[in-house]
């Protein structure tokens, strides 16, 4: 039986749709996973009985986080953001966490992981580097440097590698316990792990969206470590 990975889906609070692309659900399938669409909710114990369905948890891409959790106020281009999906995304993370249940976070949920630890967010990335690209999401934009002596690195095999990017928000603060990974060349963070964990690793670009060999051993790694392996 395949493992049970959890992917937590958007949502459009006007309508109350839950939903999530398809390459999410595409990656975890190649790497040998079985794919599972979280919605959001407030219930704790729903979060719990979720973890319990569920060998790891993958915290997809999406808006902005309400800078209300790290006691900040909101700024100047600051997009929309989702009350109910926050809460259930930090706490989901939280409990992860607790239980050293496998978690990979990716674009927003690199963020959530820093959040839910007590970390904090730039709200709006100043200009000058391009970290929303104008291509296709298959199209790697710009480079970024991994640590040598990172769970990243030794999964990825590489220090270096070229990467997509769609976000104006990125870490600012990173939380005690945490690791910045890789940056690129502005000095944004581009990924950050625990490395007291069995798996809790969070990149900032979109690698369900990228045919690389990179991205495809980050989901193998990640359904691996969801396995127990």
């Amino acid at each position: 039986m395949k493992v049970l990975i959890g992917i937590t889906g958007s949502r459009d609070d006007d309508t109350g749709s839950v939903f999530l692309k398809d390459y999410y659900l595409n990656a975890i399938g190649a790497a040998g996973g079985m794919p599972v669409i979280l919605p959001p909710t407030r219930d704790d114990e729903l979060i719990e009985s979720y973890l319990t369905l569920c060998g790891g948890v993958l915290l997809s891409g999406g808006g902005d986080i309400d800078p209300a959790w790290w006691g900040g106020e909101p700024l100047k281009g600051l997009g929309r953001v989702s009350l109910l999906r926050d809460y259930f995304e930090i706490r989901l993370t939280r409990l992860a966490l607790r239980q050293n249940i496998p978690v990979l976070g990716i674009c927003r949920g690199c963020q959530v992981m820093n959040v839910a630890v007590g970390g904090s967010l730039i709200q709006d990335l100043p200009g000058g580097f391009e970290h929303n690209q104008n291509a296709p999401r298959d199209v790697p934009i710009h480079g970024i440097l991994i640590d040598n002596g990172s769970r990243l690195a030794s999964i990825i095999g590489k220090d270096r590698i070229r990467v997509n990017s769609f976000h104006h928000q990125a870490v600012k603060q990173l939380a005690d316990g945490l690791k910045i990974t890789a940056c690129a060349s502005d000095g944004t963070v581009e990924a950050l792990e625990d490395p007291g964990q069995a798996f809790f690793i969070g990149v900032q670009w979109h690698p369900e969206c990228l045919n690389d060999e990179a991205s495809g051993q980050l989901f193998k790694s990640f359904v691996s470590a969801a396995k127990g392996i």
